[in-house]
C-alpha cells in the first residue's frame, strides 16, 4: 500500500518530516536500528543519551547518516547526564533537533538555541509547560501519566493535560502517553497537539532491538497490566507488571539500584532481571508490526477518523 499524503502543519515544518510522528528516546532502545526506520517511514527518529554511553551514541549517530537521509534528533535526559559538556557533544554531532527532558528547561535551552538547534522540552504539568516556554523552547512534548517510563509522581492523564497546556501556550505540542494508532492520534490533535510521540508501540515494533520476550509481554498485556512505582517518591515509573514490579509496587522508594540487570531484560529476554518500562497502551497492542506500517496506518487512520467525524457531526 502506498504511503499516505504528507501532513503539513507547524510541527512538520519545524522537523522537516513527512508526518508529525516522533519516536520516544528510550534508553538503549532508541538507537540507529529503530530510529532510522522511523525517519525513513516519514516520522522523526530520536537517538537516546540516557544510557550514558556517549561513545556508543556517537557511533549510532554516525550510523544514522548511513541508514537514512531523513531528519532525526537526539534527546538529552537531564537527570541522567554524566558529561557536563553534553550540549557540546550534541552540537558537535551536527544534530539539528533536540528534545530535553527530566530537568529544568533553563539548563540547556539557551545554549542549544545559540547553536542553532530546534529545542522541544518534555513536560508533565501546566507549570512545567509555562516554564519551558519562558525558557525559549520551540515546542513541547506534553507527556500524560499513562505513558511508560519515568514520570512525575503526580501524574495527569493526557485527556486532561493536553487541552490544559494547549490553551495556555502558542508553541507546537507533541502529545505523548496513550498514543498508539490513528484514533488516538486524531484525539490528540483534537485536544490541541500537532503531533504525537510513540514509545511502547515502538518498543514492540519489528525493528526494535529488544528481545522478543519483551515484545510478547506487551502483546500479552491487558490494559491493567502496568504498575506505577514511586507514587510517593521520585522518580515515578510506569512499567509492565511482572513478579518483580508487583513486589516493588508498594515500596516507599524504588531507587535506580533496584533496576538490576537491564541488559539481561532488554536484550536477553529475562523479564524478571530488571524493570520493563511500558505505557498503558500495551493493553491495545496485539502484534509486532514494521515501523513503516505502524506510522503509515496511524496517519491514514487518523485522517479517516477526522473525516468521518466531520461528516457525521456536520
Amino acid at each position: 500500500m502506498n504511503a499516505p499524503d504528507p501532513v503539513r502543519n507547524r510541527l512538520t515544518g519545524l522537523l522537516g518530516t513527512r508526518y508529525p510522528v516522533v519516536q520516544a528516546p528510550m534508553g538503549w532502545i532508541a538507537r540507529s536500528q529503530l530510529a532510522s526506520a522511523v525517519s525513513n517511514a516519514g516520522g522523526l527518529g530520536i537517538i537516546e543519551t540516557s544510557s550514558g554511553e556517549l561513545d556508543a551514541v556517537r557511533d549510532e549517530i554516525a550510523r544514522m547518516r548511513d541508514l537514512t537521509d531523513q531528519p532525526f534528533g537526539v534527546n538529552i535526559a537531564q537527570a541522567f547526564v554524566r558529561d557536563p559538556a553534553i550540549v557540546d557533544f550534541v552540537v558537535d554531532q551536527g544534530v539539528r533537533f533536540v528534545t530535553t527532558s527530566a530537568g529544568d528547561p533553563n539548563t540547556y535551552t539557551a545554549k542549544l538555541k545559540e547553536a542553532g538547534l530546534t529545542v522541544f522540552h518534555v513536560v508533565p504539568t501546566l507549570a512545567g509547560a509555562l516554564k519551558a516556554v519562558a525558557a525559549g523552547v520551540d515546542g513541547l512534548v506534553v507527556e500524560g501519566g499513562e505513558g511508560g517510563g519515568f514520570k512525575n509522581p503526580r501524574d495527569v492523564a493526557s485527556m486532561v493535560l493536553l487541552p490544559l497546556v494547549a490553551t495556555a501556550v502558542d508553541v507546537p505540542i507533541i502529545a505523548a502517553g496513550g498514543i498508539v494508532d490513528g484514533p488516538t492520534m486524531a484525539a490528540a490533535l483534537a485536544l490541541g497537539a500537532e503531533g504525537v510521540q510513540l514509545g511502547t508501540r515502538m518498543v514492540s515494533a519489528a525493528e526494535s532491538p529488544v528481545h522478543p520476550n519483551w515484545k510478547q509481554a506487551i502483546i500479552d498485556a491487558a490494559e491493567t497490566d502496568t504498575v506505577f512505582l514511586n507514587r510517593h517518591s521520585r522518580p515515578g515509573l510506569r512499567a509492565l507488571r511482572t513478579q518483580r514490579t508487583t513486589e516493588l509496587e508498594r515500596a516507599e522508594h524504588v531507587g535506580m539500584e533496584v533496576f538490576g540487570d537491564v541488559q539481561s531484560l532488554y536484550f536477553g529476554g529475562d523479564m524478571e532481571a530488571s524493570i520493563a518500562l511500558s505505557g498503558q497502551v500495551a493493553g491495545r497492542i496485539n502484534s509486532v508490526e514494521p515501523v513503516a506500517s505502524i506510522i503509515h496506518d496511524m496517519v491514514r487512520d487518523c485522517t479517516a477518523v477526522i473525516a468521518a467525524l466531520a461528516d457525521r457531526y456536520r
